[in-house]
């Protein structure tokens, strides 16, 4: 990501130059292939490196915690996934689902 050094948002590529997204500013630059070779992108990211946080999202192959144990079945593992359902100073919750028997729950740290 490149930030425009007059306004300081965000410039997106267009051809050969770089534009600043902020209309009243209207900067351009010639597009540095070798710095944006450092930048990071989501254009090689998989479907696999996405962490579903919806609740009813198929936990099956999300990251395990056995630091856990399920109220259902006594199991102590469980595949979670992690959202900020308040806010930003508030740590986020953990929604959990049993890896043996499907029991869901959720922790809030």
């Amino acid at each position: 990501m490149q930030f425009c050094g007059d306004c300081g948002s965000m410039m997106k590529a267009d051809g050969e130059h770089m534009v600043c997204t902020n209309d009243d500013c209207g900067a351009t630059m010639a597009r540095d292939k070798e710095q944006e070779a450092s930048f990071v992108t989501t254009e090689s990211q998989t479907f696999d490196d996405v962490i579903e946080t919806d609740e009813s999202a198929n936990f099956e192959g999300k990251p395990i915690a056995s630091d856990v144990r399920c109220d259902d079945c006594g199991n102590e593992e469980a595949w979670y996934t992690i959202k900020q359902t308040a806010s930003a100073d508030e740590p986020p919750t953990r929604f959990f689902k049993c890896t043996e028997c499907g029991y869901r729950w959720r922790e809030y740290n």
